[in-house]
């Protein structure tokens, strides 16, 4: 988040007629004891939860009612983020701050904890005990918001094991399932008898047995429909991809929507989007090769992770790929479950475990929760300018953008480069250096006064830190992302 959206963070809850389950506020003048710190992490982050928030707020430097009186609370800035590690050290998964951000207003010092939601399942413990809020009182979560918290797990995982089709005969089975599909992706000989192709279906759960009768479950038709639209409610949840002739939603002009499932139409959809992507020609000593403006690689990834992330729950939305002539935007439905600023180099978090199992067991994305991470390396190969991640209301954006001069890039631009760039440095052990960033942008090294601009500017933004704070050179200082 910029500066600017801080401030009007700060002003909306300075705005708010009292504290709340998910707004708290803490003078905190120079101290603050850390159990106690713990203990709001886990009431506000199960409050979040709850209440179905993005995030709920801890304030330091702000009183009750809310004046602005500012905080000395870890000054130094390495001391501050580190609250971000003991606080996972000590919660449920290890659950820690979303962000921990500071800024001056009035001129003084505010600090905003920006704490996530609990996690599904699983309420926020702070060393083994549940917190929650009853208003703006602290105090032990009550077993029944316990049990809803916990619920909520079930929930989430009722999609892939819900009944897409029910009381399914093994000819439905085999006639609404690819399964022929399913055993070459799998590098399995075709079994000739039916009720072996059921079992094996029923061993990934695509198919269920209750109450003596078959099932296909939502997982085994997501992924391995002969056609989605026999499944009513899976109808409009195929892959939507729309080529525009400029650089808005006006005059398409050209539209295609699958219908197979994911599993065995995913290389369809992806090549047929190669196929149309736009492309440039290169002259060599000997040859002439067409290269695409967009890394296959990434746009792959890109694909991949928006249908095995998106919220099947959210009615009305489904995937898009939008090709505009600047820039390709691939939007799903539901929002991120951590900060997109995280996307790089984070544990891998899906809601739909079992499906994004199994695409990765095809090669469709990367294990390991390192699919963004090499988007963002096939970007800085190809000299690209950052994608960018978007958590919109209802929704996750991703947008790669064709090749664009330094010139022509405006600030953000620039400070999400530069905070990216640093992220990738990070997940391979390295540091970023100015020279490091020159590269990535293609800057000359007479002039890395405008990279070291770049990184001082990224650096106010709250988003990379000085890796060693004693060394006072520019040129050949190294930086870490704060977020890690």
């Amino acid at each position: 988040m910029t500066a600017y959206d801080l401030t009007e963070i700060l002003r909306n809850l300075l705005s708010l007629p009292a504290e709340s389950e998910l707004v708290e506020f803490k003078e905190a003048k120079t101290t603050f004891d850390s159990d106690k710190l713990g203990e709001y992490f886990s009431a506000l982050s199960n409050e979040a939860n709850l209440k179905s928030a993005q995030e709920a707020w801890l304030v330091f430097g702000v009183n009750n009612p809310q004046e602005v009186v500012g905080t000395a609370f870890r000054a130094d800035p390495v001391k501050l983020q580190s609250l971000t590690k003991e606080i996972a050290d000590h919660c449920t998964n290890r659950l820690t701050f979303r962000g921990i951000h500071e800024l001056t207003h009035e001129g003084k010092r505010v600090i905003l904890f920006e704490i996530p939601p609990a996690t599904a399942g699983y309420p926020t413990a702070w060393k083994g005990h549940h917190y929650g809020r009853d208003g703006e009182s602290l105090g032990p979560l009550n077993t029944d918001e316990r049990h809803r918290i916990e619920g909520r797990f079930q929930q989430q995982l009722g999609f892939e094991r819900g009944i897409a089709y029910a009381n399914a005969s093994i000819s439905h089975i085999l006639e609404l399932l690819d399964w022929q599909k399913y055993f070459a992706l799998c590098e399995f000989p075709e079994p000739t008898d039916a009720q072996e192709i059921v079992v094996r279906l029923a061993s990934i759960k695509a198919v269920v047995r209750a109450d003596g009768q078959l099932h296909i479950t939502n997982l085994g038709a997501v992924l391995f429909a002969r056609d989605l639209r026999l499944f009513e409610h899976l109808a409009y949840k195929s892959i939507r991809i729309i080529l525009y002739e400029g650089t808005g939603q006006t005059g398409a002009k050209m539209e295609q929507t699958g219908q197979l499932g994911y599993a065995i139409g995913f290389n369809r959809a992806a090549n047929w989007l190669n196929d149309r992507l736009p492309s440039q020609e290169e002259i060599g000593r000997a040859l002439r090769t067409t290269v695409p403006t967009y890394p296959i690689k990434a746009v792959r990834e890109l694909m991949a992770n928006a249908l095995i992330h998106q919220d099947f729950t959210v009615s009305g939305s489904t995937l898009m790929v939008e090709v505009f002539i600047n820039r390709i935007e691939i939007t799903n439905p539901g929002t991120p479950l951590i900060n997109v600023l995280e996307f790089l180099n984070h544990i891998p978090v899906s809601r739909n475990e079992a499906i994004a199992a199994t695409m990765q067991s095809f090669n469709f994305c990367e294990r390991q929760g390192s699919g963004i991470d090499r988007v963002v390396e096939e970007c800085e190969k190809h000299q690209l300018p950052a994608p960018d991640f978007i958590r919109g209301d209802n929704y996750t954006q991703a947008i790669l953008y064709a090749p664009r001069p330094l010139r022509e890039m405006d600030r953000r631009h620039k400070i999400r480069a530069c905070y990216q760039h640093a992220c990738l440095k990070h997940a391979n052990g390295q540091q970023m250096t100015n020279q490091s960033f020159r590269e990535r942008m293609g800057i000359a090294e007479k002039n890395y006064s405008i990279a070291s601009r770049i990184i001082a500017e990224t650096i106010e933004e709250g988003l990379i830190r000085p890796y060693d704070p004693e060394n006072k050179s520019k040129k050949h200082a190294k930086y870490i992302p704060v977020f890690h």
